[in-house]
C-alpha cells in the first residue's frame, strides 16, 4: 500500500470550534460553510480533533468510547427540520455567556434534555435505517449504549464504582439491566444513529469538494469507557479490575513534572495472541470515517511509559511495545486510508527504526525549531518529503502567543531564518516558509491563520477546567485569509 500523503495543505480546527447558536460547534450548516471556505482556499485537508464523546475534563482524548461519536456535535437544526425538535424553543435555551468559548457545564446541563425530547418524537416514527444501523454496528454499539445507560442510572459514576456483578459483567445481572433500562439504551443508540448519519453526509460533501478529513485517535483509551469495561482482559488491571500502572510521559518541554494521563496500559502480550483484533477493529472503524488517521503519541507503540498508580510521573519507566507487529496488523484493515504518526518526543534509535519501517509520515512542529541549533530536525532545511509540518498543535501556544514569549536571541534567529524584517510579519513568514518546504503536508491551526494570541489556545497539558473551549466566530475567517492561503497553495504546488 502507498503510505505517502499527497502534497497539500490544510487547517486544524475541531468540530467544537465551529460557529453555532447552540454553545458548541456541530455537524450543521457552519461545518458545510467551512468546507466551502477550505475549497475556496485550495486546501485539501481538514484536521479535526478526536470526535468521540468526552468525559471528565472535557478532553477529546479521554472518551467514553473509541467507536462512538460525540452527541454534542449532533446538529439540532437538522433535528428540527426532521420534525424532532421545536426550533423556537431551542432559541430560548441558555447555551453559554460567551460565544468565543464553549461552556461545557452549560452544554452538559441542557443538551441531553433536548436530545431526549428529539428521541421521544423519533419513537413516534418508523425508521428502518435505524434498525439497520443498530444491527450493523452492534459489536460496539450494544456495549456502549448499555454502558452509557448504566452510567446515567448510577449518577454518572465510573464503572469501577458499580456493583460487582456489573463490573465483572455477570450475564444474569447484565440481562436484568438490559431489560430495566431498555428505553435508555435505545436512546443512546439513537444518538449514535443521528451522529453518524450527519457525519457521513458531511464527509461525503467534503470529499466531493476534494477535501480530505484527518481524524485523531488517542493511542490510549480512558479507564472510564465502554472499551475497558467490555474488554478488561486487554488491559493491565488487577483482580478487582483496577489499573496498577497507568500511562503518561516523563518530564519534558511541556511539563517539568511529567504528565500522568491515568489511562490504563494495554496488555500487549494478550493482544498479540489474536493478532491485535481489537486494534484492527478500531483502525477499521477509523478508516471508515476519516481519510487520514493521525495516531496520537505513536511512539508509545514502540516504547511506552509506565507510571505506578500511586506514584508521580517522575517515578515511571519505559518498556518496549509491540512495534512492527502492531503496524503489520493494522495495515491489513486500513484500505485507502492513510496514517500520520505523531512522533513528537524523545526518539530513541528503536523508535526511529520502526517509524522508517512503518513508512508513515511523521510530524514537524515549527514551534520546536528555533532553539539556536542549526541542525534542529524541526527546521525546514532538515526535512525530507514524507512528513507533515505544523506551526503548532492543540497542545502548544498559538504562533502569536509563542513568539510573544520567545527569548530575544531565539526570536531574532526565527526572524532571520524566515526572512521577517519585523515581529509583526513573522507569523505570515512562518506560514509561507512551511508551504514552501518539501513536507508533503502542511497544517496550521485556524487560530494561527487568524493570528490569535494565547487567549485562543486550545489546551494546556496537565491542566483541566479551561481547555478545549475556543470557538471561531461567524464571519471571522474572511476572504483576505482565504485568498492568502489560495495563493500560497498555488505558488508552492500544494494542489
Amino acid at each position: 500500500m502507498n503510505k505517502q500523503l499527497d502534497r497539500g495543505a490544510g487547517i486544524l480546527m475541531p468540530i467544537s470550534s465551529l460557529p453555532s447558536p447552540y454553545g458548541i460547534g456541530t455537524l450543521g450548516k457552519a461545518a458545510y460553510h467551512f468546507v466551502d471556505q477550505l475549497a475556496q482556499a485550495k486546501q485539501t485537508y481538514w484536521q479535526v480533533l478526536p470526535i468521540g464523546p468526552t468525559s471528565f475534563g472535557d478532553s477529546p482524548y479521554q472518551s467514553f468510547s473509541t467507536f462512538a461519536g460525540n452527541p454534542y456535535f449532533i446538529d439540532l437544526n437538522r433535528l428540527a427540520e426532521e420534525g424532532l425538535l421545536d426550533k423556537k424553543k431551542l432559541r430560548n435555551i441558555h447555551w453559554g455567556d460567551d460565544p468565543q468559548y464553549v461552556s461545557y457545564e452549560t452544554i452538559w446541563k441542557h443538551r441531553f434534555k433536548v436530545l431526549h425530547k428529539a428521541y421521544e418524537q423519533f419513537m413516534l416514527t418508523t425508521d428502518e435505517q435505524f434498525d439497520k444501523f443498530c444491527e450493523k454496528e452492534a459489536e460496539w454499539l450494544e456495549d456502549y449504549s448499555l454502558y452509557m445507560a448504566l452510567k446515567e442510572h448510577f449518577d454518572n459514576k465510573e464503572w469501577l464504582a458499580w456493583e460487582d456483578d456489573l463490573r465483572f459483567r455477570k450475564q444474569e445481572t447484565m440481562d436484568k439491566y438490559r431489560k430495566e433500562l431498555k428505553q435508555e439504551i435505545r436512546f443512546w443508540k439513537f444518538l449514535q444513529y443521528k451522529f453518524y448519519e450527519q457525519w457521513k453526509a458531511l464527509k461525503e460533501y467534503a470529499n466531493k469538494k476534494k477535501i480530505k478529513i484527518i481524524g485523531d485517535i488517542p493511542i490510549y483509551v480512558a479507564i472510564d469507557s465502554a472499551d475497558v469495561w467490555a474488554n478488561p482482559s486487554l488491559f493491565k488491571l488487577d483482580e478487582d479490575l483496577k489499573p496498577t500502572e497507568v500511562a503518561g510521559c516523563p518530564p519534558d518541554a511541556f511539563s517539568d513534572e511529567g504528565q500522568k494521563w491515568g489511562n490504563p496500559l494495554y496488555d500487549w502480550k494478550r493482544m498479540e495472541q489474536d493478532d491485535f483484533a481489537w486494534w484492527k477493529k478500531r483502525m477499521k472503524a477509523a478508516a471508515k470515517i476519516y481519510d487520514v488517521i493521525r495516531i496520537d503519541h505513536f511512539i508509545g507503540i514502540v516504547r511506552y511509559y509506565v507510571i505506578p498508580v500511586d506514584k508521580s510521573a517522575k517515578e515511571g519507566w519505559f518498556l518496549m511495545g509491540p512495534g512492527m507487529k502492531l503496524i503489520h496488523a493494522i495495515d491489513k484493515v486500513l484500505g485507502d486510508a492513510k496514517v500520520i504518526a505523531e512522533d513528537l518526543g524523545v526518539l530513541v534509535p528503536k523508535v526511529g527504526k520502526v517509524l522508517n519501517q512503518a513508512g508513515y509520515p511523521g510530524m514537524k512542529v515549527l514551534e520546536f525549531a528555533f532553539d539556536g541549533n542549526r541542525n534542529n530536525p524541526y527546521l525546514p532545511h532538515c526535512y525530507k518529503r514524507n512528513c507533515v509540518v505544523y506551526g503548532g498543535t492543540h497542545d502548544n501556544d498559538t504562533l502569536e502567543g509563542y513568539y510573544d514569549l520567545l527569548p530575544k536571541k531565539q526570536l531574532n534567529y526565527a526572524m532571520r531564518y524566515c526572512g521577517a524584517t519585523n515581529r509583526e510579519e513573522l507569523v505570515d513568514k512562518v506560514i509561507t516558509m512551511a508551504y514552501a518546504s518539501v513536507a508533503d503536508m502542511v497544517i496550521f491551526q485556524m487560530q494561527d491563520i487568524l493570528k490569535k494570541d494565547n487567549s485562543a489556545r486550545m489546551n494546556y497539558p496537565s491542566t483541566i477546567g479551561n481547555n478545549w473551549r475556543w470557538r471561531l466566530q461567524k464571519g471571522e475567517f474572511k476572504k483576505q485569509q482565504i485568498n492568502m492561503l489560495k495563493q500560497l497553495t498555488l505558488t508552492y504546488g500544494r494542489i
